[in-house]
């Protein structure tokens, strides 16, 4: 059973009467919260709704320690006989047990991946653009990726391409936000204005290598009252919350998150969930840790 904590500003908006049910002061003074409610999940996975008193923002949060041996994230693809499937029906149909998960990559018209991504060690797409990656036992990579000829460089990990390793699950995004601490670049500004410096709805990736934290965050908007980010609103985020390192993934009508097979996020298509080609998902075995365990 989940334990809700709801707490919500009965004061003037200025001094909220609650502590941040475990945020960051930083994120709590970026945020200027009206309301937070916070689920613990499991252990070492929480999640905290929050929308702002000064900003028109909602923005949805998970925390996670990922170097706990039951958690996992796999990169789950939609059915290629469909092309393109809900964030809810690709965590729904993932196993073991589905905590969260969140919508994945850019992609093509033609269903494609923009970027490197990689489910079940399996490589699709050659790019450089920056990824999340994970595998187990070790903390995550939130950053740049490289080839040199079939081998993937992804920051002391090394795939090659057509050998699959089975254990590396990496998606890719766009732009990189952050990199030890600092704004890449100008985050797309001046090349991409429309892109980066609109409100709209957001989902990225921040990686805390201090506390051994990683944040998945989405963020709501094009709805009244409730606008969106622009990228260095979200890059500042992440920042507020000790991440370091941050990756943008595809946003707009794409962003979705969801807990235990229900849609948290409001989505800004009218039709709700736009069917995308992959996501993020975030599981719970406690069998992984007995896989780890030294033979006695």
């Amino acid at each position: 059973m989940l334990l809700l904590f709801v707490a919500a500003a009965c004061g003037t908006p200025d001094t909220p009467p609650f502590d941040g049910a475990g945020l960051p002061g930083t994120a709590l003074e970026y945020l200027q919260p009206h309301s937070i409610s916070t689920y613990h999940l499991a252990p070492g996975i929480t999640y905290r709704g929050v929308r702002s008193a000064h900003e028109p923002w909602s923005v949805h949060l998970l925390e996670v320690d990922p170097m706990r041996c039951e958690l996992a994230f796999e990169v789950v693809r939609s059915n290629e006989e469909k092309g393109r499937e809900s964030v809810t029906a690709l965590a729904r149909a993932a196993e073991p047990v589905v905590i969260a998960a969140v919508n994945g990559s850019f992609f093509t018209e033609e269903n494609e991946p923009l970027g490197v991504e990689v489910s079940k060690g399996e490589i699709r797409g050659r790019t450089a653009r920056p990824v999340f990656a994970w595998r187990p036992g070790e903390p995550p990579w939130v950053g740049p990726v490289r080839w040199e000829g079939d081998s993937l460089q992804v920051g002391e990990w090394s795939l090659q391409e057509g050998a699959p390793d089975g254990a590396t699950e990496m998606l890719p995004g766009f732009p990189a936000l952050l990199r030890e601490g600092r704004w890449v670049g100008d985050l797309e500004q001046e090349a991409r204005p429309a892109f980066a410096t609109a409100r709209d709805p957001r989902t990225a990736v921040g990686w805390d290598p201090v506390r051994e934290t990683l944040w998945l965050v989405v963020v709501d908007g094009r709805r009244e009252q409730v606008e969106g980010m622009t990228l260095p609103e979200l890059a500042e985020l992440l920042r507020s919350l000790g991440a370091r390192e941050g990756v943008n993934f595809d946003g707009g009508g794409s962003s979705a998150m969801v807990v235990k097979g229900q849609l948290v996020s409001r989505p800004s298509d009218p039709w709700r969930e736009r069917p995308v080609v992959n996501a993020l998902v975030l599981s719970q075995d406690p069998d992984r840790c007995r896989d780890e365990a030294p033979a006695p």
